[in-house]
């Protein structure tokens, strides 16, 4: 069954040129942009054979918003897809999307590789030089929560960050996943001028051993939260975690109404049934 529809939606301009860059990041030179039509066509032939979720990633897909805002309304009004999501790097996520679209919308991924300024210099993530690529993804990580879209984190650990402890940082964010990749070398694409390669990524690899150390650093992170979803407005909003507050305090970011559970029957014998006691 197709789960996914691989389209990259780089800028009209055929230099491959991203807003935010990073050194190990496969680029290329000739991609085009599909017609919509032609997207819309393409789309209904997958959800004919079985496609049941849609990720677009790029490139950087928001550098065309109003394109892919019109792609996750077809998927979801027309073709009732079960899931849609993107992945990017936050720059180019407005709240005027967001208010447009969002209701579209059921994942937004971000890349963040690190919180050290410093390190994302190095690893090309620097927003042309501004360095504002972290507060960015915070921001549009709020902006999500406050619209009741789920949250997922990609990083990729390098060389640059692999010593990094970013527990902190991801508790903040609390994205309902936090997917880490090793950096990977793909020959032609990543791998140097020698092979034809816009990038060169080969001093940024790791061992398994330093990706392992990086895992066990975060293992006792949990980005399933305990914590109760409010669920008015139409949207799915999840609150504190229990663990961090406390269940009364989580409560209180539950919506929860005490008078509506009772009259709609919230409370009965919810016990298994009771064994019964045979006197021979």
């Amino acid at each position: 069954m197709v789960s996914f529809l691989p389209i990259l939606f780089p800028s009209r301009k055929r230099s491959g040129v991203v807003p935010v860059s990073c050194n190990y990041f496969p680029h290329r030179q000739n991609l085009d942009i599909l017609p919509i039509d032609e997207a819309k066509q393409a789309l209904t032939l997958l959800h004919a054979a079985g496609m049941k979720k849609l990720n677009i990633s790029g490139g950087e897909p928001f550098l065309q918003p109003e394109f892919i805002g019109e792609i996750f309304r077809f998927c979801k009004e027309e073709l009732k897809l079960e899931s849609t999501s993107v992945v990017n790097n936050g720059s180019k996520v407005t709240e005027r999307w967001l208010d447009q679209y969002g209701q579209y919308l059921d994942i937004m991924a971000i890349s963040c590789d690190s919180f050290d300024p410093e390190a994302n210099i190095l690893i090309g993530r620097s927003d042309n030089g501004t360095g504002h690529h972290i507060s960015r993804v915070f921001k549009v990580a709020q902006w999500c929560h406050e619209r009741g879209i789920r949250l997922k984190i990609n990083t990729v650990v390098n060389t640059h960050n692999w010593q990094e402890d970013m527990s902190y940082a991801i508790e903040e964010l609390n994205p309902f996943r936090w997917k880490v990749f090793q950096v990977l070398l793909l020959d032609g694409e990543n791998t140097g001028s020698e092979s034809g390669s816009l990038r060169d990524a080969r001093a940024m690899v790791i061992s398994n051993d330093q990706f392992k150390s990086f895992l066990d650093r975060h293992s006792r992170l949990d980005c399933l939260n305990m914590c109760f979803l409010d669920s008015r407005g139409g949207v799915k909003k999840p609150g504190r975690s229990v663990l961090k507050v406390g269940v009364h305090e989580a409560l209180k970011d539950a919506g929860f109404d005490e008078a509506a559970f009772v009259k709609r029957g919230g409370i009965f014998d919810w016990g298994g049934k009771k064994k019964t006691t045979l006197d021979w």
